[in-house]
């Protein structure tokens, strides 16, 4: 099978660490707060300097849904997904996509039974490395259109189909993918509708002086990032993602997040506004960074502060001759949009 060495070392070694006990009660919103401020914390113990990026990708964990994470190589995107996934007692899967990868390689494959002689050969599933609590698809847009297109129905409906038959993934299923700048020799841009599956993209940016003379004083991914602890266990991480799902919205809070919708279908610079999936994330985003500052309730700035992030990779700059990246223009525009639109009261 083509790309078989990238497969086997996608599937290297989960992350294991003594697993919380299993509770049955709900979670308060002060509990889960508590518990998600352990993670950040652990997880800065890797990712030094970058406090905003990493409480975001905790709320995208807890808000269930995927992350994308766009930067230059060498700014820790990969060191932010593992220091992510060992602080969760999952199961972690890195699958490093490269341009000779085959969907097969992602999702996993049929494969020839043992059979008696003279009798019809049977087939059993192999799974692929999709099969992990924590997926990191890592540099995804160095694979062909075609092996991306493979994440879709796992990103969107938790379940890979192979020959025909579909396989449900474990639960809670998170990928974090990483990507290099388009610009850059030998990418593949992903498509909109791949995109619109990533609750939020992020970029780290390089790092400050001073945290940076830290990183070359002791590198943290070498000496910190192996002794990391799981904070939480998988069903401690269900149940806060329950309690996300239970905080309240008011209704003038669901009518500001749709004139921010709105407005990105009416801009003069965006020939495609943000999706109803749009929508749907922002709030889910809201929701959760509410449950991580210890409330039961949003308010109109978890909706402002996460805005950028959730909504500017799924619209559409139109094509002006090009004076920055469309990325950081479409971020402007959001970012505009969001200052423009009234708060309510």
């Amino acid at each position: 099978m083509t790309s078989l060495h990238a497969a086997e070392a996608a599937t290297e070694g989960a992350f294991h660490a003594m697993a919380s006990p299993t509770r049955t009660e709900k979670w308060t919103a002060r509990e889960a707060s508590t518990a998600a401020s352990r993670m950040i914390s652990e997880i800065e113990r890797v990712v030094l300097g970058k406090s905003e990026v990493v409480r975001k990708s905790v709320v995208c964990l807890l808000a269930r849904g995927h992350l994308l994470i766009e930067d230059v190589p060498g700014v820790g995107k990969t060191t932010l997904a593992q220091a992510l996934a060992r602080s969760v007692d999952a199961d972690f899967r890195r699958i490093q996509f490269t341009s000779d990868l085959l969907p097969g390689d992602l999702t996993g494959i049929s494969v020839p039974d043992r059979t008696e002689a003279g009798t019809t050969p049977r087939f059993r599933f192999q799974p692929g490395p999709l099969f992990g609590n924590l997926v990191l698809a890592d540099e995804v847009n160095r694979a062909s259109p075609k092996t991306q297109s493979a994440l879709l129905e796992a990103m969107s409906e938790n379940t890979v189909s192979v020959d025909g038959i579909s396989h449900a993934l474990p639960d809670p299923f998170f990928v974090v993918a990483t990507q290099n700048p388009l610009e850059h020799h030998g990418t593949h841009p992903l498509p909109e509708s791949q995109l619109d599956r990533f609750l939020m993209r992020l970029s780290l940016g390089y790092p400050d002086r001073e945290h940076e003379a830290r990183v070359l004083a002791r590198d943290p991914s070498v000496h910190v990032l192996p002794l990391l602890e799981a904070t939480l266990g998988l069903d401690d991480l269900r149940g806060i993602q329950r309690a996300t799902e239970d905080v309240k919205v008011e209704e003038t809070l669901l009518a500001y997040l749709l004139n921010l919708i709105d407005a990105t279908r009416l801009h003069e610079g965006l020939s495609l506004g943000s999706s109803t999936r749009g929508a749907l994330s922002l709030r889910r985003a809201a929701q959760a960074s509410a449950l991580i500052d210890g409330r039961d309730y949003c308010i109109p700035e978890d909706v402002r502060e996460l805005a950028v992030d959730v909504l500017a990779h799924r619209v559409a700059v139109h094509v002006r001759g090009g004076l920055a990246p469309e990325s950081e223009e479409s971020r402007w525009i959001i970012s505009e949009i969001v200052d423009r639109v009234a708060v309510p009261l």
